[in-house]
């Protein structure tokens, strides 16, 4: 499929279930979603940081997720982070289909030790991210910190989400850690089916 993004090769396409390929001179991107899953994870970033976020980013929102990328990082860590954001929202977005009978928000917060951060999510195919996350250092691992909220912002828009992600902390590693559990909590209750909904969740009866 032709997208903002450039083609974007589906994979598989099934119920709550999307596959997407996407290939750069900068990266080639796969990225798998099941949104009924139990949180299983294989994540093959080159950056072990992002890896481990991702890895509890699924765990935490009970998705089944497979991540494989190859990308420029002889230049810098940039173009993988973005385009990781960037393919695994749109997998979301393809996973959620109409997005009709889901809970479509959700809010978490997660505290990780003196690090808190608050997420509150939309599915309602506005994307719009307000992030608030204030790193101290430059690097976190082999992960510049400043692409973070770099990261989050592609998945918001990509996944047609209003994100709202706000955390504080002196640890950056527990900062952003934090956030991204909040986010997975938030994303695990908004994906939800709501038993009493037949359609999408909107006095519209559309989203977007």
């Amino acid at each position: 499929m032709t997208t903002p993004l450039g083609t974007l090769e589906t994979l598989e396409s099934g119920s709550r279930v999307a596959a997407l390929r996407r290939r750069t001179r900068e990266t080639d991107v796969t990225v798998r979603v099941a949104l009924d899953g139990s949180g299983e994870a294989s994540i093959s970033t080159g950056i072990g940081f992002y890896d481990h976020l991702l890895v509890s980013l699924a765990h935490h929102a009970l998705i089944d997720l497979r991540i494989e990328s190859a990308g420029d990082l002889d230049v810098d860590d940039h173009h993988t982070v973005e385009d990781i954001a960037l393919v695994l929202g749109s997998a979301l977005g393809a996973a959620l289909g109409d997005r009709a009978g889901i809970r479509r928000f959700g809010d978490a917060a997660v505290p990780m030790d003196e690090a808190v951060a608050t997420a509150v999510i939309d599915l309602g195919g506005r994307p719009y991210a307000v992030i608030d996350l204030q790193f101290r250092a430059e690097r976190i691992g082999a992960l510049s910190s400043q692409l973070v909220e770099h990261a989050l912002e592609a998945f918001a828009r990509t996944s047609g989400a209003t994100l709202h992600l706000r955390g504080t902390g002196r640890n950056d590693h527990h900062l952003a850690e934090a956030a991204f559990k909040a986010l997975a909590r938030a994303l695990r209750t908004a994906i939800e089916a709501d038993p009493r909904r037949a359609g999408v969740a909107s006095t519209k009866g559309s989203l977007g």
